[in-house]
């Protein structure tokens, strides 16, 4: 299935100079939103993961659909001041801004093998200050997956020493 069909680009969002790639169409329809999550939890099969992670908002759109196929626990990543217990926190810049992350500081036990899952792989700032949350805690990173990677934002570099699992590049 050529994935990309099902992505909008969405010029000047959320602010001049981005080139946003739009995911929705794809959830939208069905069985190219299966077929895109079944192909992620193939790879996160491979990976043996013990849990799934996904940064907010739209790491959860493709992170719990995978942890539920496969029966494994989803931790969410949250901005900060949006989880309810104590949490650790990392700031990190991305493409438009700056943000800090935070995860529940017992959401990952030590040893635990850990996916995180997001839909877009860009400069790679979200998914460093997740891995850093997920190290903190002593989980072992076993593998990235992103719907789409934006290869000319280098984030792959960034990330180098994980392997990663893309299903698109722009």
């Amino acid at each position: 299935m050529n994935f990309k069909d099902y992505i909008k680009i969405v010029e000047n969002f959320p602010k001049e100079g981005i080139s946003f790639k739009d995911i929705t169409p794809l959830m939208q329809n069905g069985a190219a939103y299966k077929s895109a999550i079944d192909e992620i939890v193939a790879y996160v099969r491979e990976k043996d993961a013990d849990v799934i992670v996904g940064p907010e908002a739209r790491g959860f759109i493709v992170g719990c659909p995978v942890a539920h196929a496969l029966e494994l626990g989803f931790v969410p990543v949250r901005k900060n001041g949006k989880l309810p217990r104590e949490v650790i926190k990392v700031e990190y810049g991305l493409e438009y801004g700056n943000e800090a992350l935070t995860i529940h500081k017992d959401a990952i036990q030590p040893g635990q093998r850990v996916i995180i899952v997001d839909d877009l792989l860009a400069t790679g700032g979200t998914i460093d200050a997740s891995i850093q949350l997920v190290e903190k805690l002593g989980g072992i990173v076993v593998g990235l997956a992103f719907l789409i990677e934006l290869t000319y934002l280098n984030g792959r570099e960034k990330l180098k020493d994980y392997d990663i699992f893309t299903l698109m590049q722009y």
